[in-house]
């Protein structure tokens, strides 16, 4: 995968992430402050708890820091985002770290 296929599909990762964010805040009465700065989206929730999502543009990665640990996802050859370690997908990691933090069952899926 060249950097721009890498640049393309981790921006449309972050933008998912932005806008599944927005619609739980519209429709649900769960509270998550989504901040992006470059490659980098902070998920603020109302304990100040916060879940970190950044590119990692050398490795072709993307990371994920929440309560429950760290987790480097890249690309599988379906073009799905898998943790480097036990192969779970990306988006399964995020719904679990975001409702851990939420206190409530939450959902993000590809879009």
């Amino acid at each position: 995968m060249t950097d721009q296929e890498y640049m393309n599909r981790a921006e449309a990762l972050l933008r998912s992430i932005e806008i599944q964010c927005d619609r739980l805040n519209e429709t649900t009465d769960v509270d998550i402050d989504n901040q992006r700065v470059g490659g980098m989206i902070t998920l603020v929730f109302r304990d100040r708890s916060e879940v970190v999502i950044n590119l990692q543009k050398p490795l072709h990665e993307v990371w994920l820091a929440a309560r429950s640990g760290g987790y480097h996802f890249q690309l599988d050859g379906a073009g799905a985002w898998r943790d480097t370690k036990s192969g779970e997908d990306f988006f399964a990691c995020l719904t679990r770290s975001v409702s851990e933090h939420a206190g409530e069952a939450l959902t993000f899926q590809p879009t």
